[in-house]
């Protein structure tokens, strides 16, 4: 310990926030400081043990601390000052409230006296905040600073899990503390399931002739239990956008991910169940497709932490109330297995309809780079048709392996998500996929691997010079009216763009160059970045449209008109010429 650190002096309101963070074990926060947190600031110069990294913008922080949540299980951390500062943290933690992610956002703010007279970057932040956070606080008094910390740190962590903010006035930063410093509160006990919903449970299963095992996010933390789960009762298992990872992949009864761009064996399995089990999800709209038509002949058991998720969205014929780890031990009591060999025969079946990409574009470069993933690798991925392709190309074979923005679907989020999941685990490597416009939302954060540097992050950019998704919803359902989708003529060169931060940067254009730049670029000690530049019109298959049930999905890709690009090009060509 430094001899700064141990002559810490008088005890301040920012100092026994650092105190508090330290003696909870939290080692990293992310953040960006400014005038209203400027005490706080100063407070950590007296606290080595905590880590704190500056990124390049708040919206970096929040999903750098998301990143590091996810990868982890445990909560993140992320600071601001008041109102720019504040309220660009706002995407991120409603990103953090869909997708249960236990985050504590802690903020200044201009002094009391000042409050609510529209004082210099004054902002109503908890306000503000209060529709996507679990809670938040503003502290009043200075002795109640640690105890609100504490509280806070237990909200986020406990029950569901989600973000929690502290707004913390800049004279209370600054009042002298005379208290203690808490403990950390123990992790309170998860409810236990109601006997006679577990004994319901069972027994609809065994009447089954065609079940399926549904596994969402919350499923993460009981991968064990659950795939005892599975082969105990011989259950075909499908895992959400956010489940990926709760069942290893490579499992026969695993039929991979449901929905909107879900795999054909595993809506199909849905729409045809005569018993549907779904565990730690909340039967998302992108998950069911139009309700009425979702598993429509199924008895449907919903096993929930949050009971407000409970019967919200489909009809639920046995509620079950419990975390995951604890509902799969009880359901696997005293389970028989199920003889259900047609019901496999056909899903068997349906996995054959898999289309592998074979031709050059997105989706054969998105599986290249998926294949040469470890199973110890962590995947992050930004928002958009790279995204959907990577859920269904990777194979996960253990849990927080996978880490996207699912309910929100947050563009940026990917690369400060994967710098956060590196800082988490150094000694993994973590990968992010990203498309051209999500990775210039945060592009910035270039700066923060170089600052710390971080070697263990690999980047890769899908390039079609287009927002990819919108395009192809534009391509289906709006003729064709390509509106504000085309980046290609203003895009940078993302090697010379990397190569600012002194982060190598390698490009493949064919499927010949492709191997070869995954190697330099997964072989390089830095963190490194690799571009794929892919055809412009490519879709993502098979696709659920808006309004449509999930056995009413679009199982392959239409044929299309010529390259859009190349036809953009040659209208310029003329233009010029003219």
């Amino acid at each position: 310990m430094s001899e700064q650190a141990k002559d810490r002096g008088e005890m301040t309101g920012a100092k026994s926030l650092w105190a508090t963070l330290a003696n909870h074990g939290i080692t990293t926060v992310f953040g960006y400081p400014g005038g209203a947190i400027m005490p706080v600031y100063d407070a950590l110069t007296f606290y080595p043990e905590v880590r704190h990294i500056l990124t390049r913008h708040e919206q970096g922080a929040v999903h750098a601390a998301e990143g590091w949540a996810k990868a982890t299980g445990e909560i993140g951390v992320c600071m601001a000052t008041s109102g720019p500062g504040a309220t660009n943290l706002v995407t991120g933690l409603a990103d953090a409230m869909l997708d249960s992610v236990p985050l504590l956002a802690i903020t200044g703010n201009v002094a009391r006296h000042l409050m609510g007279t529209d004082a210099f970057q004054e902002a109503d932040i908890t306000g503000i905040t209060m529709p996507v956070t679990k809670h938040n606080y503003v502290v009043r008094d200075v002795e109640e600073l640690p105890r609100v910390i504490t509280e806070a740190i237990r909200i986020a962590r406990s029950g569901r899990p989600g973000p929690v903010l502290v707004d913390i006035p800049k004279d209370i930063q600054l009042a002298p503390y005379a208290g203690e410093i808490p403990r950390p509160h123990a992790r309170p006990e998860v409810p236990q399931p109601a006997p006679e919903a577990v004994e319901q449970a069972k027994a609809l299963l065994k009447s089954a002739q065609r079940p399926v095992l549904v596994l969402g996010g919350g499923s993460l933390d009981a991968a064990a239990e659950l795939t005892a789960l599975a082969h105990a009762w011989g259950l075909p298992v499908i895992t959400t956008l956010m489940g990926l990872g709760a069942y290893p992949a490579s499992d026969p009864l695993w039929l991979g991910m449901p929905g909107m761009h879900g795999s054909v064996a595993a809506n199909r399995a849905i729409s045809e169940s005569d018993v549907l089990v779904g565990i730690g999800m909340r039967f998302d709209d992108r998950v069911t497709g139009r309700v009425s038509g979702f598993a429509p002949n199924a008895s449907i058991i919903h096993v929930e932490l949050d009971a407000a998720e409970i019967g919200k969205i489909v009809r639920t014929h046995v509620p079950v109330r419990s975390d995951a780890r604890t509902a799969a031990l009880a359901l696997t009591e005293g389970a028989e297995r199920l003889e259900i060999g047609g019901w496999l025969a056909q899903i068997a079946e349906w996995q054959g309809r898999t289309v592998t990409p074979e031709h050059w574009g997105a989706g054969y470069a998105v599986k290249a780079v998926c294949d040469r993933l470890t199973p110890d690798d962590i995947l992050s991925s930004d928002v958009g048709q790279h995204q959907m392709l990577a859920a269904q190309l990777a194979r996960f074979e253990k849990p927080r392996r996978w880490l996207n923005s699912g309910g929100l679907g947050t563009m940026g989020f990917g690369f400060p998500a994967a710098i956060g999941a590196a800082l988490a685990e150094p000694g993994v490597r973590s990968v992010v996929i990203a498309g051209d416009g999500g990775f210039q939302m945060t592009a910035q954060e270039l700066a923060t691997l170089k600052m710390y540097d971080i070697r263990n992050v690999k980047i890769c950019i899908v390039n079609n010079s287009f927002l990819g998704m919108v395009r192809q919803w534009q391509e289906l359902f709006h003729e064709k009216r390509y509106s504000e989708v085309w980046l290609g003529d203003s895009n940078p060169d993302f090697l010379k763009l990397a190569d600012a931060y002194d982060v190598p940067g390698y490009r493949a254009s064919s499927a010949e160059e492709l191997p070869g730049a995954i190697d330099a670029w997964l072989n390089d000690p830095k963190s490194a970045l690799l571009e794929v530049v892919v055809p412009n019109e490519h879709g993502v298959f098979p696709m659920v449209p808006a309004g449509a049930a999930l056995y009413e999905m679009i199982e392959t890709e239409p044929p299309r008109a010529p390259n859009l690009a190349g036809a953009m090009d040659k209208a310029a060509e003329e233009a010029n010429n003219a």
